[in-house]
């Protein structure tokens, strides 16, 4: 079973070597806690459920994204607004949910504390994106999704600084910035074939 794989999977990463942007800044900045949900799914071939934001939104507008959000109050944990958040923009329920674990917290330029939690969810939902939030979801094979060499490096100037992200096009949508590295640094740590 998938979850049964992912958990153990969590269990053993592999060392963190700190390698991009989002993982060097310092503990102490001042961030706000937010969290989002890798959502694989459970079949021979698994693959990963993101969101298209839509594109008349003011900030990250157009952009690929995993479902997620800022934790609020009400939320018990980073693995609660997760949850909450999926269920708001994709109407992905949390009973369908097997939650293996969150792994490390990525720290984005803009301003947000990220903590990813990993799930597994049954293929084929019939998920319902809550138009004010997500234009679209899609599937992306875990395969092609975690092969870092699918990537390019690229840099762009950002508020006074060069930022380094990775970047994948695939059929016609842009997987790129936070998502990408958070992707990235994730398929450097788990071990390697954990869902074969």
């Amino acid at each position: 079973m998938l979850s049964a794989k992912l958990r153990d999977a969590l269990d053993n990463l592999l060392p963190d070597h700190g390698e991009d942007e989002g993982y060097l800044l310092h503990r102490g900045d001042s961030l706000r806690d937010a969290a989002v949900l890798i959502a694989f799914t459970d079949r021979p071939d698994p693959g990963v459920i993101l969101t298209q934001r839509p594109q008349w939104l003011r900030s990250h507008a157009g952009q690929v994204a995993f479902p997620g959000g800022k934790i609020d109050p009400g939320d018990a944990d980073a693995v609660d607004a997760a949850l909450r958040e999926a269920e708001e923009e994709i109407g992905l329920h949390r009973r369908d949910v097997a939650v293996a674990g969150t792994t490390d917290a990525y720290r984005s330029g803009s301003g947000y504390h990220i903590t990813p939690v990993l799930g597994v969810i049954p293929p084929d939902l019939p998920l319902d994106p809550n138009p004010d939030e997500v234009e679209d979801w899609f599937e992306v094979p875990l395969d092609i999704l975690f092969d870092p060499a699918n990537y390019e490096r690229q840099q762009a100037h950002w508020q006074g600084q060069v930022r380094r992200y990775y970047d994948m096009h695939w059929q016609g949508r842009r997987i790129w910035g936070v998502t990408a590295d958070i992707i990235i640094n994730l398929a450097r740590r788990l071990p390697p074939g954990w869902h074969r």
